[in-house]
Order: C-alpha cells, then structure tokens, then sequence
C-alpha cells in the first residue's frame, strides 16, 4: 500500500492532507522520516506521525437496506447518497458492489476490499442476483422460457444470458440473472411488452438481505457471508 493511502486509512486525513503531512517531514517509516507519498509500505513496517503510530483498521464488509429515491454513489447528486446511513469513519471511502437505480430497493454490498468487491461485480464470476419484481401487465405466459433461452434487449447484439424466472403471480415474480447490464431487469421485461412499476433485490451470490433490516438500516457481513464470496 502507498505510504499516503495508509496514512488516509489509519486517520481522518484526506489524501492532500497526507501529503502535505509528509512534506512537512513529521511522518517517519521505520524511525526514518519519509516524505515520498508513494512509497510502498508492508504489514511488518512502522509509520509514526510525531512519535505517534498508525495502525489501518480492518477492512469493512456491509449490508444495507437501500431506500427508494437514494443512489449508489460516493458524492450526493439529485438524490442522497446511501453512504450518508452509515454512522463510521469515512464512510464515504467505501466502495459499492453492485449498485442500484434511485427507484430500486434492497440489497446493497459495500466494502474498501477491492479483489472481494471484484468477485461480485466482474462480468466473468457469474454472480447471481435475486430480484423481486412487480410488473404493469400480467406477465406472458411463456415468459420463462424466454428468460431462459435469453432476451434479446434493444441495442444488444447477443441475448442476455440465461435467466430464472419465478411467477408468484401474474404481475409478480422472481428473477435471478448472472449479469449486470444497465437496467437490465427493466430492459428485459420491456422486451417482452411489459413495464416494471417497482423492483427490490433480495440476494447476492448467497447473501440474502437481512429481514431484520429497515430501509436505510445497515449491518456488518458475517465472516460466512463474506467468505461466501470467492
């Protein structure tokens, strides 16, 4: 890790600030001072500021009810961010796997460890994921075959991937894709003539929302759910 990262993640300095900290020469690695912000720092190495030493808390792994009308992002646009639900120390440094439209609810994985984060959201895991959809218009009656063969969506030159769909009744059902396509769920079912009025995910990979939860309520992954990711 660059030596002003790890400053960044065992304080509440902002990038800027840690380099100006180690310009000022009150940064040591070793017992030597450092003021080179890219310098590579191991597990085994000692970083002080003013005899001080830093210590990187441990990588964060989290759960959270999204809200309707919030959005998956690092900085608040035309709606809040969902990180402002999240009462840690720099929240907003942490990084949202598999994110979800402002009119979406449900499930919502946020960590600062990019290699797990990597497994959910790279195309080539094959991460499943469960929504619950509710629909304009009794669905079609042969609608899951389609999704398993695969839709094709306007503007894609090849079918989705395979699909399982689940009717709970004619305007609500289940549906697992491996994909993550831009409005991929709406999309499909636009293709099949119908609209998607509401949409909630419920599961990811085998992480499955806590129904304890609220909306905006938010609790730590357990060390089985996050090991379930590989």
């Amino acid at each position: 890790m660059r030596l002003d990262k790890y400053i960044c993640k065992s304080t509440e300095l902002s990038r800027n600030e840690a380099k100006k900290l180690l310009k000022s020469g009150k940064v040591t690695l070793n017992g030597a001072v450092e003021k080179v912000p890219t310098v590579k720092v191991a597990e085994t190495d000692r970083v002080a500021i003013e005899g001080f030493n830093l210590s990187v808390r441990d990588t964060r792994y989290i759960m959270m009810y999204k809200p309707l009308d919030t959005i998956c992002s690092n900085k608040d646009e035309l709606y809040p961010s969902i990180l402002n639900f999240l009462d840690i120390d720099k929240a907003f440094d942490l990084n949202i796997a598999g994110r979800l439209d402002a009119d979406t609810t449900g499930l919502v994985l946020l960590t600062d460890d990019g290699v797990w984060m990597h497994n959910i959201i790279s195309p080539k895991k094959l991460c499943p994921k469960r929504y619950r959809v509710w629909l304009d218009e009794p669905l079609v009656a042969d609608a899951e075959e389609s999704f398993k063969r695969g839709i094709q969506l306007r503007g894609e030159n090849q079918l989705t991937k395979p699909a399982t769909l689940e009717r709970i009744s004619d305007s609500e059902v289940l549906l697992t894709i491996i994909e993550g396509k831009y409005h991929q769920v709406k999309r499909m079912f636009a293709a099949l003539g119908n609209h998607v009025n509401a949409l909630h995910r419920e599961q990811i990979g085998e992480i499955v929302l806590d129904i304890d939860l609220e909306p905006g309520e938010w609790r730590a992954l357990t060390e089985q759910e996050i090991a379930s990711v590989s």
